[in-house]
């Protein structure tokens, strides 16, 4: 089967590090995520089997979709629990028929989607004065409630790294101040790409 093809590709901010994907890997990845979304539309099945033993690896991974220019959906898995090929796969079809923040993406709209991949190094603890914008996403949690930030968002929006840390208490649906109060802080890495961006 032919998979649709890519838009250019952008590296963002955040990334877990250089070049650990190649640009023949992130265009597979992101035609593999257009495609499951195809695929599920059509009710059909797509093949699942990593096709190198580095996708094979398991990774958290984060598939945001936009539609003209405007967040249509992200789903992702904070940590690894299938092949990266696999997460990628099970993310975009998440993304555009899961996220209760939006109606299920349609036939119409899915060749117009442009997808960002985020995969993700493992949480680790960290100090918040530690915490580096841009390099950083965050994990939050406490009581039960837990939020997670990408590294890309607080560059997008240009937070400073108190912000950074309010904003990803807020997500987790606690007090904005939760991070200096005994919240658990932990962070990862991300290495970002995706189509059609410029920034």
């Amino acid at each position: 089967m032919s998979l649709p093809q890519p838009s250019p590709i952008s590296v963002q901010s955040g990334e877990l590090s250089k070049n650990e994907y190649s640009q023949d890997e992130r265009r597979l990845l992101l035609g593999l995520a257009h495609e499951s979304i195809l695929s599920a539309l059509e009710d059909r099945e797509i093949a699942l089997e990593p096709p190198s033993p580095h996708l094979a690896e398991p990774r958290g991974v984060f598939t945001t979709l936009h539609l003209e220019g405007e967040l249509r959906g992200c789903v992702g898995y904070v940590l690894p629990s299938s092949s990266l090929y696999r997460a990628v796969a099970e993310t975009a079809r998440a993304a555009a028929f899961e996220d209760t923040r939006f109606y299920p993406v349609t036939l119409e709209e899915a060749p117009r989607l442009e997808i960002e991949l985020s995969v993700l190094s493992v949480p680790q603890p960290i100090q918040a004065d530690a915490v580096e914008v841009g390099r950083h996403g965050l994990l939050i949690s406490m009581g039960g409630r837990r939020g997670l930030l990408l590294p890309q968002v607080p560059v997008e929006h240009h937070w400073d790294r108190i912000t950074f840390l309010e904003q990803t208490c807020r997500k987790a649906g606690l007090p904005a101040d939760a991070w200096h109060k005994g919240a658990a802080i932990e962070a990862f890495t991300a290495e970002v790409f995706g189509e059609g961006r410029t920034d």
